[in-house]
Parts: C-alpha cells; structure tokens; sequence
C-alpha cells in the first residue's frame, strides 16, 4: 500500500505523540499516513571525515527511500537550544549527501512543520523552515507549535491535513 503521508518524529516523546496525531487525523480523512520516528534510526554522526571514510550508512538509504515513497510530509521537532533536534539536523546532513544533488529529495516536496516543545518552539520552526525552504521544499505557511500549557488542537491538525493534501508535489 502506498503512503500518502509521512509523519516525522525527531524525538520519542511529545513530539512524537503529536506526530501520531497527526497520522490518525490523515487516515480519518482517507490517506495512507505512517510515524517514522527519528530516534529508532541508528546513524552515526555526520562529518565530511565520516563521510569520506565510511561512505553512505545503510540506514540512510533505507531511511532516504522512505521518505522518497511518501509524497506529502508533516516533520514534528521539538526546539533544541533554540534550534533544530540534533538528530533531524544528522539526518538531513547525511540525506543531503547521497547522490548528485543534494536537494534532490526535498525539491517540490510539501511539508508541515509542527512543534511541541518546552520552551517557546517558534525558533525551531523558523530554522526549519529556513533549512527546508533552501533544500527546494514547499513548506506550508502555517504551522503548529504547542506545549504543556497551550496544547495542539484538533482542528489546526486538521487545518494543516487538509491545507498539505491541496498541494501537489513538483517534479523539479
């Protein structure tokens, strides 16, 4: 069965939760919708060193044709020092070095940005949404940040479903 939508974790706890959220409310509206949780794949660090020693981890490429599968993404990434999680900022790092173009993977691709985090979370979604816009994708103008005191509701998670499924991805 094809996934519709993938719905990403970059980390094992709230974010992770409002990421099965996020799911649940895409199969209510008929899409294929599936968790991948960052934290369950095992990456080493990226450096150029690394890179050049030990070439492409096996992981990234199970992980980079997962991802590639599903046309539409929602990234849930709690604020870390006021930035982006480590281990999505890995993940991309090494994504970004497979193949000839390093945008190839996220060129056209939609994607929502969403947060639950301690602190504010509003740093962790400009930084992403700067990162993402530079690697070509089509990140969604609205996004979600919550916390213990203002949870995400229901309605702006079905907001954002629905504003990802208007827009196609672009084969650039």
């Amino acid at each position: 069965m094809r996934t519709d939508l993938l719905v990403i974790s970059a980390s094992n706890g709230e974010n992770l939760l409002l990421a099965e959220r996020f799911a649940a409310c895409a199969r209510g509206r008929a899409l294929n919708a599936e968790v991948l949780d960052l934290t369950e794949v095992s990456l080493p660090l990226f450096t150029p060193r690394q890179n050049a020693a030990g070439g492409i981890p096996a992981a990234i490429g199970a992980l980079g044709e997962r991802l590639a599968a599903a046309p539409r993404w929602v990234i849930c990434a709690p604020e870390y020092n006021g930035s982006i999680p480590p281990v999505l900022t890995n993940a991309i790092a090494w994504l970004s070095v497979q193949g000839d173009d390093f945008r190839s993977l996220f060129n056209g691709r939609p994607i929502v940005i969403a947060s639950h985090s301690g602190s504010g979370g509003y740093s962790v979604l400009v930084a992403l949404r700067l990162q993402l816009s530079y690697l070509g994708a089509h990140v969604v103008g609205r996004q979600l940040v919550s916390n213990h005191s203002k949870p995400a509701r229901d309605e702006g998670i079905e907001d954002l479903i629905d504003r990802l499924r208007q827009l196609e991805p672009i084969q650039l």
